[in-house]
């Protein structure tokens, strides 16, 4: 699981009650560790470990840098100064999570302690002047069900943002010539996201695989394979399919990449004889998404969507393909056979792809249940996000790693996909993540663009309804 260190910043304001808040500073700091939250305080700052004064920001700003806290987390634990709020956030240039506790029933005297819900409303307003993005946690009590769930979808949220900024993708030789819709723009995609590509030639990856094929890690890389699924090819393919497996996460490592685009035909079947599918499912099996046909947009998915589900469970890139025969709102998903083992319904086999007759690709149903599908792409210099919910239903057998799924309203979703700036491509994962990368848009700079067209509901789970 991924972990993310959030830097814990409580504020207070001078004319409530100073006591309160230190009190509540340490309930909330004692909730986070109840629920294995790592985060890094203030306590050293000043003797109430409390953001209250301007000239305790420049050594908050450099104990956390030091610490490489990735979210700002700013429990109100009484108003709270807002401007003190959101000069820091505007430094830190990091995620913030705003939050404040319920205020309790007015003494007998008429006095109340905190206010925190008001000074919420006043940051919430400065925040906004100073165009720093942040995420709102609904006011409520340290104990509600809202706090935690909050609390555990804004680290997610942090490493989407951490997974997006620090992309850099290892694309293994140019597009297929016939795939017009995978063409990116490589400098647009540094200038606006930081997103890095790094550019082999294919000649470049068959010399690795010459390089490696007598190595232990190859004869490792099979034993698995006889272990883990059905094998349906020769011997001589299954080893060219675990060498070219280990090639491509060497040059992965070489390049300090984190995910692949690569160009799986017709070029790489004429050097070493076989599909990169099934070496591309046991890279996306560890964590390292391989997306086909070099789609650099595709990988980027990938990513954020396995960032979303905090790096606990794999993600599977699909095609949509046709229509279900028999349910209206049915779809395809199927690709050659690149996708992990650990979505396949049953033990997958290594066998042949539909369409090719080089060797070398997974063959499994996916499991079913609930997923969520999402593809990050752009044209014309405009980003979005396509994202919703599918369910994993039955239908017939297909070639290759298939799912068929079931969507509220797929003529809708259709249309959205044809119209763009979208393409036959997606990724999926059996995790409802939809809710976390819709929030994570707003730090990416990127439009969420729902297919279910669901954005109130999507809003009132975020509010903690």
């Amino acid at each position: 699981m991924a972990k993310i260190k959030l830097g814990y910043a409580p504020t207070r304001r001078s004319i409530f009650s100073a006591p309160d808040a230190i009190k509540y500073r340490g309930l909330t700091a004692s909730r986070l560790r109840e629920l294995g939250v790592d985060f890094v305080d203030i306590d050293d700052i000043n003797e109430e470990g409390l953001l209250y004064d301007d000239k305790d920001i420049a050594a908050i700003v450099k104990k956390f840098r030091k610490e490489k806290v990735e979210g700002l987390f700013v429990p109100h634990c009484n108003f709270g100064t807002e401007y003190v709020v959101a000069r820091l956030a505007k430094e830190l240039q990091v995620p913030v999570l705003l939050w404040g506790p319920r205020d309790e029933r007015p003494d007998e005297n008429g006095i109340r302690l905190r206010d925190s819900q008001c000074g919420l409303f006043a940051t919430g307003k400065v925040l906004r002047r100073f165009r720093v993005k942040f995420t709102y946690m609904t006011n409520c009590r340290l104990t509600d069900s809202e706090f935690e769930r909050g609390v555990k979808d804004f680290l997610a949220v942090c490493n989407v943002v951490r997974v997006f900024k620090k992309t850099r993708i290892l694309q293994i030789a140019p597009r297929p010539f016939d795939f017009w819709s995978t063409i990116c723009n490589e400098g647009e995609l540094l200038e606006k996201f930081n997103i890095q590509l790094s550019p082999i030639p294919m000649p470049e990856l068959t010399e690795k695989i010459k390089a490696v094929k007598d190595g232990k890690a190859v004869l490792e890389v099979v034993e698995y394979c006889k272990a883990s699924m059905n094998i349906s090819v020769s011997d001589e393919a299954l080893e060219n399919v675990a060498a070219l497996k280990v090639a491509m996460k060497e040059l992965t490592e070489e390049y300090g990449c984190n995910a692949i685009a690569i160009q799986c035909w017709n070029a790489l079947q004429s050097e070493i004889g076989i599909m990169p599918c099934a070496a591309n499912s046991l890279l996306n099996e560890e964590g390292i998404p391989v997306a086909c046909e070099t789609d650099i947009h595709g990988a980027i998915t990938a990513l954020i969507t396995e960032a979303a589900a905090m790096n606990e469970k794999r993600s599977f890139f699909a095609d949509w393909t046709v229509r279900h025969p028999d349910n209206e709102n049915g779809e395809l998903l199927q690709h050659c056979g690149p996708w992990p083992i650990s979505c396949a319904i049953s033990k997958p086999t290594l066998g042949y792809p539909l369409a090719f007759d080089h060797p070398g690709a997974i063959e499994a149903e996916a499991k079913h249940g609930e997923i969520t599908i999402a593809r990050f792409d752009g044209d014309n210099g405009e980003y979005s996000l396509l994202l919703g919910n599918a369910k994993g239903i039955d239908g017939p057998y297909t070639k290759g790693t298939y799912l068929w799924i079931e969507v509220e309203n797929w003529k809708r979703l259709e249309a959205k996909i044809v119209e763009g700036p979208y393409i036959h491509h997606c990724v999926g994962i059996h995790e409802n993540v939809v809710p976390v990368l819709y929030e994570a848009c707003k730090y990416l700079g990127i439009k969420p663009d729902l297919y279910d067209e669901n954005d109130n509901e999507i809003k009132a789970y975020l509010r903690g309804e």
